[in-house]
């Protein structure tokens, strides 16, 4: 069954005759009678009867009439969301990010993306790079704000540089450093505590090489999974660390942070998503961040 003999069908019950359903349709009165006898004899049921010349609905027909109407009303709909899906209006998009490295840029671009997109519905997960890989496996985000990706990581995901993070050290706030900048080889007896390495692989070992370049290799003592717990440990005294400069968006009075020396590794933050074609509302997406791409280095780099 066609939606034209339902639309035809109604336009005959609602203009109250053929004649009238033919001038608002734009369509010949004989198509329309032979569309709606068609339908008939698909159904096998006699929707008007036609006594006295008239148009009237049989009691069958009452029924089909209110059935055709929800039909058409939701075949609308259906089209206009459909059309809205077509141009990235409505739809589904799933966010895995970090959390201190995303904090001062990605709550504004959320509410910017819902003011344009409002028929999108969002998903916002925080995870560690190696979660957001495997989020990605299960198809549960479409895209991910994180860390560089690895060699073999770039044949299976696009991505898109935000910003580059130089490193710093946190020591407690108890330790009276007056210097702005730190030594790295001064730090080579200390105890570390670093976020642990099977949440940010590349990460971790960056750290590590900086110290091994200082001439040591780092005593980690402990490998918190969450940043968060790094800066309370530092503050508890059981250790210092070495971070990326985002990680300053975090809440901790008991610690400070300073830049290191030598101050030449930057760690990125990427935008990643797979390589497969992007839908609609993820290209979207890319485009707001494209668009406002000097606006989130601005908000993110430590200058």
């Amino acid at each position: 069954m066609e939606l034209r003999h339902l639309r035809y069908f109604t336009a005959v019950v609602q203009w109250k005759g053929y004649r009238e359903a033919s001038r608002r349709l734009h369509v010949a009165q004989p198509a329309i009678s032979q569309t709606v006898a068609d339908l008939e004899d698909e159904l096998g049921l006699k929707l008007f009867s036609r006594a006295k010349r008239v148009a009237q609905l049989t009691p069958e027909g009452e029924i089909f009439y209110r059935e055709a109407l929800r039909t058409l009303a939701q075949a609308d709909l259906a089209i206009k969301t459909a059309k809205r899906a077509a141009k990235g209006e409505v739809g589904n998009l799933s966010i895995g990010f970090l959390g201190s490295a995303t904090y001062a840029f990605l709550p504004e671009l959320i509410r910017t993306f819902k003011a344009q997109y409002p028929g999108v519905q969002l998903t916002l997960q925080e995870l560690t790079p190696l979660q957001q890989e495997a989020a990605f496996n299960k198809r549960e985000i479409d895209i991910g704000f994180t860390r560089a990706l690895t060699a073999e990581q770039g044949k299976v995901f696009s991505s898109r540089c935000l910003y580059r993070d130089p490193m710093m050290a946190v020591l407690p706030r108890s330790r009276q450093v007056k210097t702005k900048r730190v030594r790295i080889s001064d730090l080579a007896n200390e105890r570390f505590v670093l976020f642990h390495r099977d949440g940010a692989l590349g990460l971790f070992d960056t750290i590590t090489g900086m110290c091994n370049d200082a001439g040591f290799s780092p005593r980690v003592e402990n490998e918190p999974n969450m940043m968060q717990t790094v800066l309370s440990l530092v503050e508890a005294e059981e250790g210092v660390s070495i971070v990326p400069a985002c990680v300053r968006n975090l809440r901790s009075d008991g610690v400070c942070f300073y830049r290191v020396q030598p101050d030449n590794v930057r760690v990125e933050l990427i935008a990643a998503w797979k390589k497969e074609a992007p839908s609609v509302v993820l290209r979207a997406f890319l485009d707001l961040i494209d668009s406002n791409a000097s606006q989130i280095r601005k908000k993110a780099e430590l200058c």
